[in-house]
């Protein structure tokens, strides 16, 4: 399976506590539009932390279902017990995922080779072609290059989404070995591109997604003038989408844009009235507002 082109980590709409399941088909339906290679729900945009196992597969399943094979679906289905990565992914493979997002397991901090065991377990387990998640930032462990490269030689192994927070990273994996490399980072998709990275697992494209979609083929293509233009006009919502935890002012954003309502579950909460004017103005400067 290759790995290539705008994957949206798609947000999960509340509607009064519960998932908004129409809303989630309407969001789907939105991003096939706009033309991107691939959803991934329930991630941490889709504020998988909060959502109970039920939720979590049920969200999986209408996105496979509304979806139809029109895009490819990498499921969210990490965790940070191996048997519970393993029994999610089993079940998100039953429902007809194309893929699954693995992140590094959080909290419990395991060695690299705890890391290399877990990943092991469940891409052999599965079946599954596995994109690995690296994001040190929210799980308090990197994926060390060494052990990508060791993951590599896994078959089911196909990619790693970094979000390690720069550029470098994608040139250390792929002097190490043969596997594709998305950017974890809006901003800095144009930038790994440009090394080698061969898209970007996207939060900015559940507003943008034809915008995204656009500036990845540009580039792909060739067209570096086109996408530096739309990277430029972009940029601050880029940026601005991390003015507070994710996925908070994506879903704040949304809701300004009459997309979603802007619920939350706790721990997360609303958007700070300073955060609200800084995403404000970037939209407002953008012309989304």
């Amino acid at each position: 399976m290759r790995m290539q082109g705008v994957y949206t980590a798609l947000v999960t709409p509340f509607s009064n506590g519960m998932v908004d399941y129409g809303k989630l088909e309407e969001l789907v339906e939105l991003q096939i539009s706009g033309g991107v290679d691939g959803i991934v729900p329930v991630g941490t945009t889709g504020e998988s932390p909060t959502l109970s196992t039920a939720e979590h597969m049920k969200v999986i399943e209408t996105v496979i279902n509304k979806a139809a094979k029109r895009c490819q679906i990498v499921a969210g289905t990490g965790a940070n017990c191996t048997a519970e990565a393993i029994e999610l992914t089993m079940a998100a493979k039953k429902a007809g995922a194309d893929a699954t997002l693995q992140v590094t397991p959080y909290y419990n901090k395991p060695t690299q080779e705890g890391l290399y065991r877990h990943f092991s377990a469940v891409a052999d387990a599965v079946g599954l072609p596995v994109m690995l998640y690296n994001v040190p930032g929210r799980s308090g462990v990197p994926i060390a290059i060494d052990t990508i490269a060791r993951l590599s030689s896994n078959s089911n192994v196909v990619a790693v989404k970094e979000a390690g927070g720069t550029a470098d990273r994608v040139s250390q994996i792929l002097d190490a070995c043969d596997i594709a490399v998305l950017s974890g980072d809006d901003s800095l998709t144009l930038p790994m591109m440009a090394v080698g990275a061969t898209g970007i697992v996207s939060v900015a494209s559940n507003i943008i997604p034809g915008q995204i979609k656009a500036m990845c083929d540009a580039f792909a293509a060739g067209d570096i003038a086109t996408a530096m233009q739309i990277h430029r006009k972009y940029y601050c919502l880029f940026r601005d989408m991390f003015v507070e935890t994710n996925p908070v002012p994506v879903k704040a954003a949304m809701a300004m844009l009459g997309m979603i309502e802007e619920e939350y579950r706790l721990p997360l909460c609303e958007i700070s009235a300073g955060g609200r004017e800084v995403l404000k103005a970037c939209m407002k400067k953008c012309g989304l507002i």
